[in-house]
């Protein structure tokens, strides 16, 4: 009953997702409604991933074609693990179709930039600093979210505030390090008393990839954020 993993850090009318999850684009839309001004549909033209699982990516195709269909002439520009690449590749093949026609009709009604707008430039990543503008410098960092092959957190400096977002992480050090004393700590978490109801198979499951609301409070008098945000609250019944 709630949308998708999806994060949103604006500065200076600049919007920055962290993560595209299902309703990515209509939630921006609804917080510009409620007077976040940076985050209208044809601004959502920078994204990075943390990771590739489908409950992170599936507002992909959302992201890729909505805020252009309303007038984004942009590229949309993408940073992630491995396999990034193939995924957008493969969307954009999908809807070719639904492509081909909104360009025929952009190209009637007189439209400027369509054809860049539809564009995607993707940045498959290592960890390290990935991103630099005038408002922020994006720093990738690995997580432990069990097998996972590529998993990333993300720490952005802004011209007056640090904030760090784990994705899906089990308690990492590289969390600690990233923080140290940031003004923002944005965290995944499950709470114990959820922890208690499922299987022992899936308790081991959630240890593996997963942080609990004890282990969370743990990392973060290490981390010692100004402001810790729990996000990504898994409430799955007894699996």
């Amino acid at each position: 009953d709630r949308s998708g993993p999806a994060t949103a850090i604006v500065v200076n009318g600049t919007p920055y997702l962290v993560d595209f999850g299902p309703g990515v684009v209509r939630r921006a839309a609804a917080a510009q409604k409620k007077g976040v001004n940076g985050l209208s549909v044809v601004n959502l033209q920078i994204a990075f991933l943390t990771h590739l699982h489908s409950d992170h990516t599936a507002g992909l195709a959302d992201l890729i074609l909505t805020p252009w269909s309303v007038g984004r002439n942009k590229p949309l520009r993408l940073y992630g693990p491995k396999g990034l690449s193939w995924m957008t590749d493969h969307i954009l093949k999908a809807y070719r179709e639904d492509i081909r026609i909104r360009s025929h009709d952009k190209r009637m009604l007189g439209a400027s930039g369509y054809a860049e707008g539809i564009k995607v430039d993707v940045h498959e990543i290592a960890a390290g600093v990935i991103y630099k503008d005038e408002n922020v410098i994006v720093t990738a960092f690995p997580v432990n979210h069990g097998d996972v092959p590529q998993a990333f957190g993300y720490r952005f400096q802004t011209p007056d505030k640090t904030i760090v977002v784990s994705g899906d992480a089990a308690p990492s050090q590289s969390v600690i390090d990233a923080c140290n004393g940031c003004d923002v700590l944005i965290h995944e978490a499950y709470s114990m008393k959820t922890f208690a109801t499922v299987s022992p198979a899936y308790q081991q499951y959630r240890l593996k990839h997963h942080t609990s609301s004890r282990q969370l409070a743990e990392l973060a008098n290490k981390a010692k954020p100004r402001l810790l945000i729990l996000y990504h609250r898994a409430n799955p019944g007894a699996v």
